[in-house]
Formats: C-alpha cells, sequence, structure tokens
C-alpha cells in the first residue's frame, strides 16, 4: 500500500462512516417494509453499501 495523506485518510473515514450509516438505516427499512418490493429494495441499497464501505477498508489495511 502506498502512504496517504492525512487529507486523504479523512477523506477515506467521512466515506465509510456515511456508507456505514446508510447500511444501518437502509437495513432498518427494510426491516419495517412491509411491501416486499420496498423490502427488496432497501436490502440491496444495504448490501451495496455495506460492500462500499468493505472496499473502502481495504485501501486502511
Amino acid at each position: 500500500m502506498s502512504n496517504i495523506s492525512e487529507l486523504e485518510l479523512q477523506n477515506l473515514r467521512h466515506l465509510i462512516g456515511g456508507f456505514d450509516t446508510s447500511h444501518c438505516k437502509m437495513q432498518a427499512y427494510a426491516e419495517d417494509a412491509q411491501d416486499p418490493k420496498i423490502k427488496q429494495f432497501f436490502e440491496k441499497g444495504a448490501k451495496s453499501a455495506l460492500e462500499n464501505k468493505q472496499q473502502l477498508m481495504k485501501f486502511l489495511q
């Protein structure tokens, strides 16, 4: 891994936090949804947010 600047590290932290928040909210919305299509929509969004977060976390390893 190449060295990243403090600004890049702060940006990663901000993005990771945002995706984590999105994942948690969409998961909660999916749990509360009654309509199967809406539930599926939020589950897909939650999965995508989690995958994006995990991808960004790789930059910190």
